[in-house]
């Protein structure tokens, strides 16, 4: 079996990889141009990048970019206490330069949607175009049974599922379910558990952040860490439909995403509120 039918394997079972390539080399060392490897997750799955600490450290970035999901370019020195510009150096004694080409295989960040209706799917719809893994959750099973394009849908109690199935590391979630109970306890248990989470988004209003922060700081204090949390959810871009919404959603999930300031959230408005 090849590379590409080992990555068409890995897209199949939904688990990320990464391919290195060997797009330069300059002078000696024990890797020629255009070889290729395939690492997953836990390691090595198939091909070559020469051996040795070169391929050592290839696949330990591997596993890192994985984590992340993202492409990378690095240049290595090939002989131990030297420097050549940015080049990193490795424990070797070739003295050539080699560049590696880290190309990241997978969908991209985990989006969890708690709440199936009119907005999740519109949201969803937009999401898939840009490569996002979605799951949906919800305890209406005729609305699960209607929603139509994540990835993962689950006919679930929304504090059941971060329990028993739980939610990944770094990963995006929008709270939208049909009741301001509902969306209390996903994120209170999300407090609670102390997720690591790049985003937490509610869909509400004013009223109902100030009500929903109330409660929080009665519960657990004033003094939580609620920076990732965006309430009300959304870049202000105008419009309530939920077509509108979810392209509002969408847009604040891709300026986390891409780490980018300047945009007008709606929380910003809000920010101010304790009680």
């Amino acid at each position: 079996m090849d590379i590409y039918d080992e990555i068409i394997k890995m897209k199949q079972a939904n688990e990320p990889c990464m391919t290195v390539t060997v797009v330069e080399k300059i002078g000696d060392g024990p890797v020629e141009l255009g070889k290729k490897m395939l690492v997953g997750g836990t390691g090595k799955l198939i091909g070559t990048v020469g051996g040795g600490a070169l391929e050592h450290r290839a696949i330990e970035t591997c596993k890192d970019l994985i984590k992340v999901r993202k492409s990378h370019l690095e240049k290595y020195l090939l002989k131990e206490g030297e420097i050549v510009g940015q080049a990193t150096t490795l424990p070797m004694t070739c003295g050539g330069v080699v560049t590696l080409f880290y190309e990241y295989i997978g969908n991209g960040a985990h989006i969890y949607l708690f709440g199936a209706g009119h907005v999740s799917q519109a949201l969803c719809n937009v999401l898939k175009t840009m490569n996002f893994y979605v799951t949906v959750i919800d305890n209406r099973k005729e609305v699960v049974d209607q929603f139509v394009g994540g990835d993962e849908v689950y006919h679930y109690d929304f504090v059941d599922f971060i329990e028993m199935q739980g939610i990944t590391k770094d990963a995006y979630v929008v709270v939208c379910t049909p009741s301001h109970k509902f969306d209390y306890d996903v994120m209170h248990k999300i407090i609670e558990k102390k997720l690591e989470l790049k985003y937490v988004g509610m869909l509400c209003s004013k009223n109902k952040l100030k009500d929903y922060l109330v409660k929080t700081h009665e519960k657990y204090g004033q003094t939580l860490d609620l920076t990732n949390h965006y309430a009300p959810i959304g870049i202000d871009t105008g419009g309530g439909s939920p077509a509108e919404i979810a392209i509002s959603i969408s847009a604040e999930i891709l300026a986390v995403y891409y780490n980018k300031t300047g945009n007008k959230h709606m929380r910003d408005a809000y920010l101010n509120i304790k009680k």
